[in-house]
């Protein structure tokens, strides 16, 4: 247990049982959104995901918003072979298409493009994917002869925000959110950065030289945990 407060920034929302899970460890949080995401309009996109709905087909989910999206453009539960990253988005997976549809859980998009390929069997996946995806999933699988369609269900726009109060941690859940923050503050080197997976975690380090804790399974739940077990440890 902590002997004194900590006060700590999370870049996107945080459920409020979460929020007073943290509090009874002396972990206080504020939350604030430097990012928003909005569902595509994009008629051939919605026409494609609908078009897959209706075939069997292998499908990659690596965010909730994804999820999200996928789910507001049909009306009938696919057949599809299902490889998702953990955390908030294997939830999601579970809660609209049910457990036994996921074939592979990974911690990111890398280690889920190694369980695709180690699987043997798939010859061609659809990615349910946002604007500022990562190239890394599609490129290794391309690199291994799997064919990846990608379909962009949702854009990220940035919304930079001031931040006046002094926080000891600051927590990052994507590469989006670090530019945006960065973009209108600067951070004082005492402050503790935790980012969630290696990529976001090199984008914080091109903005500043602090201590960067890594927190490899995606998810509010395992970035609070790890966030509690820093401070306490130290």
């Amino acid at each position: 247990m902590l002997t004194k407060p900590v006060n700590v920034l999370f870049t996107r929302p945080l459920d409020t049982i979460l929020e007073q899970k943290a509090s009874l460890r002396k972990v206080f949080v504020d939350t604030a959104k430097f990012i928003e995401t909005k569902t595509t309009t994009d008629e051939a996109i919605i026409t494609s995901v609908r078009t897959t709905s209706d075939s069997i087909a292998t499908v990659i989910f690596t965010s909730t918003n994804a999820v999200e999206a996928v789910v507001s453009f049909i009306n009938n539960k696919p057949n599809w072979a299902i490889y998702c990253i953990g955390g908030a988005t294997k939830d999601a997976v579970i809660e609209v298409f049910g457990e036994a549809a996921i074939k592979a859980l990974a911690k990111s998009a890398a280690n889920l493009a190694d369980k695709i390929i180690a699987a043997g069997t798939v010859k061609k996946v659809v990615f349910f994917c946002g604007d500022q995806r990562l190239t890394t999933l599609p490129e290794t699988l391309a690199a291994h002869g799997i064919e990846v369609e990608e379909l962009v269900v949702y854009n990220t726009e940035l919304t930079p925000q001031v931040v006046e109060k002094n926080y000891q941690g600051i927590a990052f859940f994507s590469p989006s959110a670090v530019h945006s923050f960065f973009s209108e503050n600067t951070v004082a080197t005492n402050v503790i950065m935790f980012a969630i997976g290696k990529t976001t975690a090199a984008t914080i380090a091109s903005y500043c030289s602090n201590i960067i804790v890594t927190c490899e399974w995606p998810g509010s739940e395992q970035m609070l945990d790890t966030v509690i077990h820093y401070f306490e440890k130290n």
